[in-house]
């Protein structure tokens, strides 16, 4: 009898108290190992941003007023950089013009209407996945071949065209993700109402994803503002001193274009002048991911207002 006692199994008390054994022991401290290394890169990355800024801050500040922003540029690099300012500003604003509402449009065609197995939503998406993956540079020759060899000349057309291609599939892809974290209730509501698709999606599914749409456009149009590649195959031979809007008949002076023409000059004040410009760019880039959070607040509060 003592020995069939001692075969019988052990019940376990599910009344007691729980008890961390070794293996969840080993657990706690790897996810606190990981999280301690994802915090870790997270201050890294944040501190790397923050040592270019004020690196570049501190090497600009030799040069940067308020007349250097406001004042066209006189010479090689003298004066200021607003013609530049002006012809970013007209290249990247038509060029967003051109890929924002083709980019909003694919996006909206491959998470409402392209099925699982539909062979264009997969051409599509393998296609901007390619496009996204391009160097600049490649992007650039492609529309100097199609664009500046059949004008004759560079202009800030070209580069705009350049510009677009590079936006185009960042907004296209960031469209896709948000529409396809809107819920699929709404969907189903409009369905169930028989709302036509199409009024659907314009009335009920795109302003839902607005803000997000709206952030991920000026993102990419940021990036697009800083691109020198195309600029330089498309866009680099125009008159430094004028203030051009005309991007049609000729080229147009860019940020980037100055930067990369003034780097290559001899002397410390060319230097000081790009690290300014450096600087205002920077500058433009914190305002649009600002105005891009800001808009993203709005667009929250109306939809939970």
């Amino acid at each position: 009898m003592s020995s069939l006692a001692e075969m019988d199994p052990v019940v376990p008390d599910w009344t007691g108290p729980l008890i961390p054994s070794g293996n969840l022991r080993r657990r706690e401290i790897v996810s606190r190992a990981f999280t301690g290394m994802a915090t870790a890169a997270a201050v890294v990355a944040v501190a790397m941003l923050v040592i270019i800024i004020f690196d570049v801050a501190s090497k600009g500040s030799k040069v940067l007023s308020w007349g250097f922003v406001t004042s066209n540029t006189q010479g090689a690099v003298g004066g200021g950089i607003a013609n530049a300012l002006l012809g970013t500003a007209v290249i990247v604003a038509f060029a967003s013009l051109l890929a924002t509402p083709v980019g909003i449009l694919t996006g909206l065609y491959l998470s409402e209407f392209a099925g699982a197995s539909s062979r264009l939503g997969r051409f599509l998406k393998l296609a901007l996945d390619l496009l996204q993956g391009l160097p600049t540079i490649i992007v650039g020759l492609f529309v100097y071949g199609l664009i500046v060899v059949a004008q004759h000349k560079q202009t800030g057309f070209a580069a705009a065209v350049a510009l677009s291609i590079v936006i185009l599939p960042l907004i296209a892809r960031s469209s896709q993700e948000v529409l396809a974290l809107v819920p699929g209730s709404l969907r189903d509501a409009a369905d169930a109402l028989g709302v036509n698709r199409w009024r659907a999606v314009f009335g009920v599914i795109l302003p839902t994803a607005a803000g997000g749409i709206t952030t991920g456009a000026i993102l990419a149009i940021a990036r697009a503002a800083g691109e020198t590649a195309p600029l330089l195959v498309c866009n680099s031979v125009y008159d430094p001193n004028a203030t051009q809007f005309n991007i049609f008949g000729h080229g147009v002076p860019t940020v980037p274009m100055y930067i990369f023409q003034a780097f290559q000059l001899p002397g410390s004040d060319p230097i000081n002048h790009v690290w300014a410009a450096a600087f205002v760019m920077l500058l433009f880039i914190l305002l649009a991911n600002v105005g891009a959070r800001i808009l993203v607040a709005r667009s929250r509060r109306k939809l939970t207002g």
